[in-house]
């Protein structure tokens, strides 16, 4: 009885390991637009089921990744709505209301480390902190207008600006990328330079246009949500184009 009892217990958490390992399923389009909806970055397997090329590792990458929730859905009607006609993995995000997709048919070498890469390259926000992973899917992105909090982490309004500017930041989707640069760490000097700033000069906040290689830098004073907004629609109504920009200093890529 004893035995018995041990093997009906190693069953139960061999069924219970592999439930954790497995991923929600959606099986309507109702299902996924509610979980593209649940956050600001969200991946989908739209794959058959679980012995589907790829499955074993999307899981794997999402415990790496797990700030960014993850599902399958295997109903091929539902694929179609998202212009889709074959396996993929795709990531959804509303900062600019971006579709990007890996297409299983052309990824012959697929690895979770590949995925990981994919999601931390696209896992664009309402406020995106920069870096030379963010800066590939900033700079892809079809919004190419930033607008920039330059702030050094750890000062004492670092937080609370970040959580300002990330708050008025769905107010212009698919108009402005709102983008966060740490002007304590030694590899963004450079684009600090590039709007004719250095550390001691911040918190500021600045546009970039990558249209037009153009940038402004909001005029000194407190950085309220009211001057952030005015400053955005001052850009959206083309007043500040006639405007000094920011002073130019050797030019680099952000």
């Amino acid at each position: 009885m004893p035995g018995a009892l041990f093997l009906c217990l190693l069953v139960s958490s061999v069924i219970a390991a592999e439930k954790d390992s497995a991923l929600p399923r959606l099986n309507n389009t109702k299902d996924v637009e509610a979980f593209i909806d649940s956050a600001e970055v969200v991946v989908i397997g739209f794959l058959e089921g679980e012995e589907s090329y790829g499955y074993k590792e999307l899981v794997e990458a999402v415990k790496q990744v797990s700030s960014v929730p993850a599902a399958i859905c295997p109903v091929k009607e539902v694929w179609a709505e998202y212009n889709l006609s074959s396996d993929a993995i795709t990531l959804f995000r509303k900062a600019d209301n971006h579709q990007e997709n890996i297409d299983l048919s052309e990824a012959k070498n697929l690895e979770a480390d590949g995925i990981v890469n994919f999601i931390s390259v696209n896992e664009i926000r309402y406020i995106t902190e920069y870096n030379q992973v963010t800066a590939v899917g900033l700079f892809n992105s079809e919004v190419k207008t930033h607008l920039l909090l330059l702030a050094n982490r750890g000062s004492k309004d670092f937080v609370e600006l970040k959580e300002r500017l990330g708050a008025l930041a769905p107010e212009y989707t698919g108009k402005f990328l709102f983008v966060l640069l740490n002007g304590a760490l030694k590899s963004n000097l450079k684009p600090l330079e590039y709007f004719g700033l250095k550390p001691k000069d911040l918190p500021r906040v600045g546009i970039y246009d990558g249209k037009s290689d153009t940038k402004w830098l909001l005029p000194e004073g407190e950085i309220s949500t009211e001057r952030v907004r005015e400053f955005c629609e001052s850009f959206l109504r083309g007043e500040l184009k006639g405007m000094k920009e920011a002073e130019e200093k050797p030019k680099t890529e952000l």
